[in-house]
């Protein structure tokens, strides 16, 4: 109980905050039918703007990550109030602050900080694309050792070790689960641990600037929510 209220208490504070800023950030409107200019999307940032489509990222309070949509222009137009460069970087400090926040230990020793970090899939060697739908999340799926299976969300996870395929999980509760990553798909896929650093850009055409097969990582500390 104290768990979900905590998580709706963020999410409340989050959709306060990001909408105390949204003049911050680009927003799109569309006129309709009745000839009212309606808001479409807030706190964004389009990246691509032409007669066919526009592409934006936003901030998924939800999944607590950052994701790219596209709307396809048709007969009722839309319009793109766009910010600055300055406001543009003022939404990705903000949508830094609600996801979740890692520190990444490469096989190397190299660490990395990583916010709005989520897992990600994809297709293995000689394949272009999945045949299904494997979306990235912010949990993960784990076959335990002994048997049994979860998908344990990043907030239940202090700390995760790798050795090979296999996972040692230290819950924020202090317990230890054991066990191996269970794929979401039945394809041949590669797991990957993902986010942005301080060196992301907001016009970048992608929603991250880390990327890291979890084959080559030791260790992911996530910082206490």
């Amino acid at each position: 109980m104290k768990s979900s209220a905590n998580c709706l208490l963020r999410v409340f504070v989050a959709v306060s905050l990001i909408t105390a800023v949204s003049s911050f950030a680009d927003t799109i409107l569309q006129t309709n039918a009745q000839g009212e200019r309606v808001v479409v999307q807030t706190s964004a940032i389009v990246i691509r703007q032409d007669s066919n489509n526009i592409v934006f990222k936003h901030f998924d309070l939800k999944q607590r990550l950052v994701e790219k949509e596209q709307l396809n222009q048709g007969s009722l137009p839309y319009e793109v109030v766009r910010t600055s460069p300055e406001g543009r970087q003022q939404i990705v400090n903000i949508w830094k602050r609600f996801g979740y926040t890692a520190t990444v230990v490469d096989q190397s020793g190299k660490t990395a900080r990583v916010y709005d970090a989520y897992l990600d899939f994809f297709p293995g060697p000689g394949v272009s694309s999945f045949l299904e739908s494997v979306p990235p999340r912010t949990n993960l799926p784990i076959l335990f050792d002994g048997g049994g299976a979860d998908e344990i969300e990043f907030s239940d996870i202090a700390r995760i070790e790798i050795q090979g395929d296999h996972l040692k999980l230290t819950l924020t509760n202090g317990r230890i689960r054991t066990g191996k990553l269970l794929m979401p798909t039945r394809e041949p896929a590669i797991a990957h641990f993902m986010g942005i650093t301080d060196h992301y850009s907001p016009a970048s055409e992608n929603t991250y600037d880390f990327s890291l097969p979890l084959s080559q990582i030791k260790e992911v500390r996530f910082e206490e929510q």
